[in-house]
């Protein structure tokens, strides 16, 4: 077939142009690709500001921040993928349908807090033990970091074991490490460590003995302690010194501040005296605020923490749940020790979150809050403890930046 010059055949033309058009296709998708995958790694690196230095802890003071909004942020694991969440804070199990409260997100002013990296905290876990001492709220903590280290671990390679009231520990196997909670509300001893004593004027505190509690702390190579919510009783403290024969008899009733700075120098005593700072590391998480009253942000007709969804924006907000003479005895202790101390400051971050609690998405005495009980927040709304995942994370994320 004699062809026109400067024409090409309608068959080769046609196959030409699909070729072109397919062509733009592959292009257009791997485009398309690219981009969602670029949009991802941004939202994933949040957009970092340049201005912003890396976490230093000398430099970078974790209470000066905000909370931002991040839709496209995933809590690091769920009441489904974490198998040891306790119920007491398993607010979506409960009945919580909101999770704003999920994607609310830390960041510093001046510095960038660095990502929880399970990987890199269990190999700096290898072959040692880290012990969580305190109350539930510590209790909590515990379970927060936890829940973020399991994720990646084989089923046969960990373990938990809550044989004891005291002591949880939670394993991993091929690291040779241990992640455990002892429980000391007070860090030294009481009438009401174990069985608790659920009328406060009722418990009694031994402000200089702590033996007991601290020959379980021996050896550990990371020890976090916090100590706060059960001295905050609203009236004198009834205390003892030493063990004598007479038990409990002629105890003293001591005002919150002065039995606070007596409990907290006989745990600074304990740790000057027994603590090797060469092997072992040692951190005091600062007080944990609770949400009790409404009115401190604003919200005249509210009732204590039930039915916010959202944390409070006015910076420096700091509500009568927060004690700052007793921030002031932590810090004044722990900066005359022997033994350094890091202090993990989780207080204002805290404070602003007022959407974080557990509210009436939780049980009492082991059993589900009633219909009834629900409709009675003024009484039943727990504004103290803290649903998970949630707020914990993101003090465990701080501890992990100073890991």
């Amino acid at each position: 077939m004699k062809l026109s010059k400067g024409k090409l055949p309608l068959s080769l033309m046609a196959i030409i142009i699909s070729a072109v058009a397919f062509s733009g296709v592959i292009f257009t998708e791997d485009l398309r690709f690219l981009t969602e995958e670029k949009e991802k790694s941004m939202r994933k690196d949040e957009l970092i500001d340049e201005d912003k230095i890396g976490f230093n802890p000398s430099e970078c003071q974790v209470m000066d921040g905000q909370w931002v909004f991040n839709s496209s942020m995933e809590p690091p694991y769920t009441e489904q993928t974490c198998p040891y969440i306790e119920k007491q804070v398993a607010c979506q199990s409960h009945g919580r349908k909101d999770k704003d409260f999920l994607h609310w997100e830390w960041q510093l002013d001046d510095c960038t807090l660095p990502r929880f990296n399970a990987r890199v905290v269990l190999e700096k876990l290898r072959g040692k033990r880290m012990m969580f001492v305190g109350d539930s709220l510590q209790r909590g903590q515990w379970l927060s970091f936890v829940c973020m280290l399991q994720a990646g671990i084989p089923e046969d390679q960990k373990f938990m074991n809550r044989s004891t009231r005291s002591l949880a520990v939670f394993g991993a196997k091929e690291f040779n490490a241990t992640v455990e909670f002892y429980w000391a509300p007070f860090l030294i001893e009481s009438n009401s460590d174990l069985p608790i004593i659920t009328d406060t004027t009722k418990r009694i505190l031994h402000v200089d003995s702590i033996a007991k509690h601290a020959k379980n702390w021996v050896g550990v190579d990371i020890l976090v302690f916090n100590t706060y919510v059960w001295w905050m009783t609203g009236h004198k403290l009834k205390s003892v010194w030493g063990s004598f024969s007479n038990g409990d008899e002629g105890n003293e009733e001591l005002d919150i501040v002065f039995a606070y700075r007596l409990g907290m120098k006989t745990w600074a005593n304990w740790v000057d005296s027994n603590i090797d700072p060469n092997l072992t590391r040692v951190f005091f998480i600062t007080m944990s605020p609770a949400h009790m009253r409404s009115a401190d942000w604003g919200n005249e007709k509210g009732i204590k923490c039930y039915n916010e969804t959202k944390p409070v924006m006015k910076r420096g907000h700091w509500g009568s749940g927060s004690n700052k003479q007793l921030m002031e005895v932590v810090s004044n202790i722990i900066e005359k020790m022997r033994v350094p101390v890091t202090i993990v400051n989780i207080t204002q971050l805290s404070e602003y979150r007022i959407d974080g609690h557990v509210s009436v998405y939780t049980e009492t005495g082991g059993q589900k809050l009633t219909r009834k009980q629900k409709a009675n927040p003024k009484r039943y709304a727990d504004c103290i403890h803290w649903c998970l995942p949630g707020v914990p994370d993101t003090w465990n994320q701080v501890l992990y930046a100073y890991l």
